[in-house]
């Protein structure tokens, strides 16, 4: 196995110093990585397999939820259909501070309640 990362690692060496890495989309732009540091490391994988197949954890269903109701909001032009939207991410915003069990960030939260502003004075 040594010997396989060593051959990896001096292919990349020459790759860098030819340029080959050179002009990459995205190039010095930030990483959007996710944060899975509040799930016990051996759970990340099992978490990770559930979130790209579509299937979320009890507990971030209602956080999809908010997000999809988000796009909605973005999209809708019938006002009836946005008051609707409106007062469900209410809901949501509510069942979400409730039973909150510390697995969200205060930075989330923040950007979270910051966008619920932002749609709600939209509406009025």
């Amino acid at each position: 196995m040594f010997l396989f990362q060593r051959l990896a690692e001096e292919r990349i060496q020459e790759a860098m110093e030819k340029g080959g890495f050179d002009d990459l989309p995205g190039q010095g732009e930030p990483l959007e990585l996710e944060d899975d540091s509040m799930v016990p490391q051996e759970l990340r994988t099992a978490y990770r397999m559930l979130k790209n197949s579509g299937h979320l954890p009890p507990e971030l269903a209602p956080n999809q939820e908010i997000k999809e109701l988000e796009d909605l909001l973005e999209a809708v032009q019938d006002p009836a259909e946005a008051g609707r939207a409106r007062a469900r991410l209410r809901v949501l915003a509510e069942r979400v501070q409730l039973g909150r069990g510390g697995a969200t960030s205060l930075k989330t939260e923040q950007v979270y309640k910051e966008k619920l502003l932002r749609r709600f004075a939209e509406g009025d």
